[in-house]
């Protein structure tokens, strides 16, 4: 999307002809949506500034600019070289409260640009411009001083400003980049917002009207960002409180870092059917990973839950597309078990983009629905024997590929082999942490039941069923940001069938 001249563009006055022209001047994917007062808004402000301005030349913006993946709207933006300027229009008297708000929350997303923000709002009703001052306060301002401010940045960025706001700016993981949670460098998705409000309302409501504390959970495909969640909303409530995360997975070493900087939360390593014990008491326990629970542990936590008076947030995986056989945990029909539960669910990807999302499921059950559409972030190969492998792999390495490996590939023996020529991570280590470029090796083992399910087959060195593979493979590449490439050995059948998938639209 590129930033437009407000005064051309407010030369006509139909919303809907402001709407096509306003794509054709911006290059953006589709029409927005234009109301007969925003016009109206656009044009007073747009011959506010040209009452002053040297030339219209200057009056260019890019206009309802709305942040990727997180849905935040801005109604004008001019980036230069040193600070960005925001300026939000508003039809009818709106309280100072308000205003004072979204430009605060304004300032804190352009944040992620790293340069210092000048934010504005235009009252069209009482004709006045305020400012956010840098101490926060709201004050009058006057249109010399906006002019100043645009006339005074010079060349400004002029290209699509989606490239401005790369997700690896605001969207982090907490265990794979603690420095920056810890920092609050990050921002949660409108979505992830909703969920949260509702979640800390659940427990203030319980706290003040004496009731019982409340069970809740949330889950959500791979990449809706379930763990920056869970660890925010810890953080959060940790001012005030002492509060424990049970932790049923790996990443000890990340979480000790963790646990080490952030001195409010207590973090404790559990297996999914081993003991709970705490060193004390907690105001609200957390539970991460949950999906790996099984009844023992889960029933220790809701005791402990009972005895301390304390709610439990639990964040958990559902794995619905996975064939029921090849799952390795029952958590999740345990917890939304729980008498009194109260579930949500994230739909909003953060972290894995939508094309990856929808190759990923229809990878693991192809039969579960119609999705035609093209994968260009998607690289299928197939070799016929480990040394083809290898040099698919060096390929790959070169290509900057991230390799998963199941730590129950009978052939995992020669991961060390791999390690010289790209990087490679265990994919019960590889969870919860993401990575630009993934790759993962299907052997002959892999294959399609006829219900349309992804299934193993194969066994391992001592003849024993390795279940849970088709699991690993589906969270696997769901660590991907970017790329995914396959790379299919010995396995003609499944070659087959993956690149059907990818060109289900070819005649």
């Amino acid at each position: 999307m590129k930033p437009i001249n407000i005064y051309a563009l407010t030369r006509i006055t139909q919303p809907d002809d402001i709407k096509r022209l306003e794509r054709q001047m911006s290059g953006r994917d589709s029409f927005m949506k234009v109301k007969p007062w925003e016009v109206d808004d656009l044009k007073l402000f747009a011959e506010k500034l040209l009452g002053i301005a040297k030339g219209p030349s200057v009056l260019c913006f890019y206009y309802s600019f709305v942040m990727p993946r997180l849905g935040k709207e801005f109604d004008l933006l001019r980036v230069g070289r040193t600070y960005v300027i925001n300026v939000e229009l508003k039809s009818r008297a709106v309280p100072y409260e308000t205003v004072k708000k979204q430009l605060m929350q304004n300032r804190h997303y352009l944040s992620a640009l790293g340069l210092n923000v000048y934010s504005y709002t235009f009252l069209r009703e009482s004709g006045q411009l305020v400012r956010l001052s840098n101490s926060g306060r709201l004050i009058e301002s006057d249109w010399e001083e906006l002019i100043g401010l645009i006339e005074g940045q010079g060349n400004c960025f002029d290209g699509d400003i989606e490239h401005l706001f790369r997700e690896d700016r605001y969207l982090i993981s907490p265990l794979t980049d603690p420095g920056r949670f810890l920092r609050k460098e990050y921002f949660l998705t409108w979505q992830q917002t909703d969920i949260r409000k509702k979640m800390l309302g659940n427990i203030t409501q319980a706290a003040e009207g004496n009731e019982k504390p409340p069970i809740q959970g949330f889950t959500g495909y791979p990449g809706t960002g379930k763990t920056l969640l869970l660890y925010d909303m810890a953080m959060e409530l940790s001012k005030k409180d002492r509060v424990c995360i049970f932790h049923f997975g790996s990443h000890e070493k990340e979480l000790e870092e963790l646990d080490h900087r952030l001195k409010r939360v207590d973090y404790y390593y559990c297996e999914g059917n081993g003991d709970v014990s705490t060193e004390g008491d907690y105001k609200v326990i957390f539970v991460d990973e949950g999906h790996r629970l099984m009844e023992r542990s889960l029933g220790q936590i809701l005791a402990l839950s009972e005895k301390w008076n304390a709610p439990v947030i639990i964040s958990y995986d559902r794995e619905d597309e996975i064939h029921p056989s090849e799952r390795e945990y029952e958590g999740a029909d345990i917890i939304e078990a729980i008498p009194g539960y109260t579930g949500y669910f994230l739909t909003n990807r953060i972290r894995l983009n939508s094309e990856l999302s929808t190759f990923i499921r229809r990878l693991v059950h192809p039969g579960g629905g119609n999705h035609k559409r093209a994968y260009p972030s998607v690289t299928l190969m197939y070799s016929r024997n480990v040394e083809e492998t290898y040099r698919l792999f060096e390929l790959l390495g070169h290509e900057e590929f991230f390799y998963i490996f199941d730590e129950d590939d009978p052939e995992a023996a020669h991961i060390a082999g791999y390690e010289e020529i790209l990087p490679c991570i265990g994919a019960m280590e590889a969870t919860c942490k993401e990575y630009d470029r993934v790759v993962m090796r299907m052997d002959s083992g892999f294959y399609y039941d006829d219900s349309g399910y992804m299934r193993y087959k194969g066994r391992g060195p001592s003849g024993t069923p390795l279940p849970g593979r088709v699991r690993k493979l589906f969270h696997g590449l769901s660590r991907a940001k970017e790329k995914i490439a396959l790379v299919i050995e010995s396995n003609p059948e499944l070659f087959e069938a993956v690149l059907s998938v990818l060109q289900a639209d070819a005649h």
